[in-house]
C-alpha cells in the first residue's frame, strides 16, 4: 500500500482529524487516511491508482482547513481574513446579546431554591457554553469516532439508530459526572480548600480556558502549539485508549462518556472546584450533573454541527465559540482574584474615611454589623469598622442554597457555610485597610474598610464593590447580563446629593424622583421606615444608555427595569432590614442613589 503525506494548517484537536478523515475518505481512490493534528499532517493511503492530489486538497479546504506547514509561529496572525472573521464573530455575539436583552431574557434571577442548590442556573449556562466550545473541541473527536465505528458496524442502521451512540455517550457522561461530583462534594465536606488555594486554582483554570479561547480565534499563532490532553499515565490507568479503539457497543460508548470527567477542560475543572467548595455530597453531584446536562445539547448536536459547520462558516463559528471561552476565562480569573484577597495598587486609595457607619453599631465594646445574604449577593456589602475592636458580624441568610451562602474572608481565614436565618461570625481586625469577602466562587463580593481611631485607613470604592455583588465580575451574573465598556470600576453617585423623606399616604410610603441623562436621579437619597410598603415612582425623561440602560435597587427591588423616555417606572416593595441600599443601573456599575431604611 502506498501513501501520500500532506501538511495541513489549522488543526487543534481530534475533532479536526475526524472532519478531514471523513471528507478525504469519500474520494474513491483513497483506501485509508490517518490525520495527526499534533504533527499537522495527513497520511493518505492508496493501492494502485494514485488519488488526485488537487481533489484531496479541495476536500481538506471544504472541511475548513488549509494545505501547508504551519511554519514559524508568530505572536500575531498576518492573515487579514482572520481579523475579519473575528470581527464578524464579535458582531454576531453582540447581536445575540442585544436581542436577548431586548426580550428581557438576560434579566432572570439566578436565585436557587432547596431543590435547586448552588446557583444551578449559572452552572447550566456555563455547561451550555462549554458544550459548543472547549468540550466540543476536546470531546468531539471521541463522539465522532464512536459514531463512525457504530455506522461501520451497522451500515443498514436508520438515522435514529445512528444517533443512539450520542445518546449513550451523553447518558454515561451525566451519570458519571453526578457520581464523581458527589465524591468531590464529600471530600469538600471533610477537607476544605483555603480561599487562597481555591482562588489560585480558579485563576489557573481561567488561564487554561484563556489559552483554549485564544487557540479557537486563531489570532495568536504562538499559542496553537499548546495542547491539553489526558496525561498518558492516566490514560493507561483508565484504559481510555483501549476502550476508544475496541469494537463499538452501547456500554463502551457510555463508559467513554463517563471518562471525559478526567479530560483537562477548563470549564470542567472550574465546576469541579465549585463542587468541592459546596462541601456537600448531594450538592456536588448536582453541580456536576447539571454541568454535564448543559453540555449535552452541543455534544448531541455535534453530528449535525459537523455536517453544517464547514468551510469559512466553520472558522467563524469556532471564532464565536472562542470569544465566549475568553469571556468566561476572564470572568474566572477575576473571581479567583476576589478569592485570594490580594490587593492591586489601583484597587484602593489611601485617604481619610468617615469612621461612622450607619450599618455598624457599638454594643458593650463590640462592633455589631448586620448584613443580609440573598441569591444575588450581600446587602449591604460595604462596612466601616475600627481597628482593634471586636466585630460581631450577624448575617441573615435568606437563600442558604445559593452560591452566596458559601462565604469566605481570606485575610481573616474565615470560611463559613451560611444556614437559613441568623449566622454569626466574630473577628477582630488587626490592621487598617480593606478586608474583602466573597462567595466561594468569587462572584459576589463585599468589603470591611478598617480605620483607626482618627478615621484613617484605606477605603475600597463601594461602587465597584456593589458592581461585583450585583453579579460578579463586570456584572456578568446580574440581571444586566454583563458586557459593559465601563467594567472595572463603577461610576460614583453624583456629588449634588439631595435627600428627601417618604410621604405616608394611607399604609404606603410614597417617594417620587425624576431621571434625566444629565443628572441621573433627582432627588437621589430617600429615607423610609422598615416594615412599611414603599412605592417609588420615577418620571423617566431620557432613555438609559450603555450600562445605564436599566435601573434597580439591590436588595429591595432586584428586577432591572429599562429606562425608556416617557415611560414612568413604579417600584413597590416592603423593606424588612435596616441599612443603606444602593439604587443602581441594571448591571450594578452606576450608582444612581440610595434608599436609607430606618
Amino acid at each position: 500500500m502506498k501513501k501520500i503525506v500532506i501538511p495541513i494548517k489549522g488543526m487543534h484537536c481530534r475533532s479536526c482529524e475526524m472532519l478531514i478523515e471523513e471528507r478525504v475518505s469519500k474520494i474513491p481512490e483513497v483506501n485509508k487516511i490517518i490525520v495527526n493534528y499534533k504533527k499537522a499532517i495527513a497520511e493518505v493511503y492508496y493501492d494502485t491508482q494514485k488519488p488526485n492530489e488537487q481533489e484531496i486538497e479541495e476536500a481538506i479546504r471544504e472541511a475548513g482547513y488549509a494545505i501547508g506547514s504551519n511554519g514559524k509561529k508568530y505572536l500575531l496572525s498576518s492573515n487579514v481574513e482572520d481579523y475579519k472573521d473575528l470581527g464578524i464573530a464579535l458582531l454576531f455575539l453582540v447581536g445575540i446579546y442585544l436581542i436577548l436583552k431586548s426580550f428581557g431574557i438576560l434579566n432572570f434571577n439566578f436565585a436557587a431554591s432547596a431543590s435547586n442548590p448552588s446557583s444551578l442556573s449559572v452552572v447550566l449556562l456555563v455547561g451550555l457554553t462549554a458544550g459548543v466550545s472547549s468540550c466540543m473541541a476536546l470531546v468531539g473527536g471521541l463522539i465522532l469516532g464512536i459514531s463512525a465505528r457504530h455506522a461501520e458496524k451497522h451500515p443498514e442502521a436508520t438515522p435514529l439508530q445512528k444517533f443512539k451512540p450520542h445518546l449513550f455517550f451523553n447518558l454515561g457522561r451525566i451519570v458519571a459526572y453526578v457520581f464523581f461530583g458527589s465524591i468531590l462534594g464529600a471530600v469538600g465536606s471533610v477537607f476544605q480548600l483555603s480561599s487562597l488555594m481555591l482562588g489560585v486554582l480558579t485563576i489557573a483554570v481561567g488561564a487554561v480556558m484563556l489559552v483554549m479561547g485564544l487557540q479557537l480565534i486563531e489570532i495568536f499563532p504562538v499559542v496553537s502549539g499548546i495542547k491539553f490532553t489526558l496525561p498518558k499515565f492516566v490514560s493507561r490507568a483508565l484504559g481510555v485508549k483501549n476502550h476508544h479503539e475496541k469494537e463499538y457497543s452501547h456500554s463502551n460508548s457510555a463508559l467513554m462518556g463517563g471518562l471525559t470527567f478526567f479530560l483537562p477542560c477548563g470549564f470542567t475543572q472550574a465546576m469541579q472546584l465549585f463542587a468541592i467548595s459546596t462541601g456537600s455530597m448531594w450538592a456536588g453531584g448536582l453541580v456536576m450533573g447539571t454541568f454535564a446536562l448543559g453540555t449535552a445539547p452541543g455534544l448531541l448536536g455535534i453530528g449535525g454541527i459537523t455536517s453544517i459547520v464547514k468551510g469559512i462558516f466553520a472558522k467563524r463559528f469556532f471564532k464565536f465559540a472562542g470569544v465566549l471561552v475568553i469571556f468566561f476565562s476572564i470572568f474566572n480569573i477575576a473571581n479567583g482574584y476576589n478569592l485570594t484577597g490580594w490587593q492591586l495598587g489601583s484597587g484602593a486609595s489611601s485617604n481619610s474615611v468617615q469612621s461612622a457607619d450607619e450599618n455598624v453599631t457599638m454594643e458593650n465594646g463590640v462592633q455589631i454589623v448586620r448584613m443580609t445574604e440573598i441569591a444575588s449577593g450581600y446587602v449591604p456589602n460595604s462596612f466601616t469598622v475600627k481597628k482593634g475592636v471586636p466585630v460581631k458580624w450577624i448575617i441573615d441568610a435568606q437563600d442558604p442554597f445559593s452560591c452566596a451562602s458559601s462565604l469566605v474572608m481570606p485575610k481573616e481565614n474565615i470560611s463559613k457555610r451560611l444556614v437559613k436565618g441568623e449566622n454569626i461570625i466574630e473577628f477582630t481586625p488587626k490592621e487598617t485597610g480593606a478586608l474583602k469577602f466573597s462567595c466561594s466562587m468569587g462572584m459576589y463580593t463585599g468589603v470591611f474598610n478598617v480605620v483607626d481611631e482618627l478615621g484613617n485607613g484605606s477605603k475600597t470604592s463601594q461602587a465597584s464593590t456593589t458592581a461585583s455583588s450585583a453579579g460578579g465580575s463586570c456584572g456578568m451574573m446580574s440581571g444586566g447580563g454583563g458586557g459593559c465598556g465601563g467594567c472595572g470600576g463603577g461610576a460614583q453617585i453624583k456629588k449634588d446629593t439631595t435627600e428627601t423623606s417618604a410621604k405616608v399616604e394611607g399604609n404606603v410610603q410614597v417617594i417620587n424622583a425624576i431621571y434625566t441623562a444629565g443628572n441621573y436621579l433627582q432627588p437621589n437619597s430617600f429615607k423610609v421606615k422598615s416594615g412599611t410598603k414603599v412605592k417609588l415612582t420615577i418620571d423617566v425623561k431620557d432613555s438609559g444608555r450603555g450600562c445605564g440602560y436599566a435601573i434597580m435597587i439591590s436588595g429591595l427591588y432586584n428586577n432591572a427595569v429599562p429606562l425608556q423616555a416617557g415611560q414612568p417606572i413604579v417600584m413597590e416593595f416592603t423593606p424588612t432590614t435596616r441599612g443603606s441600599f444602593n439604587i443602581t443601573c441594571g448591571m450594578g456599575m452606576i450608582n444612581y442613589g440610595t434608599i436609607i431604611v430606618e
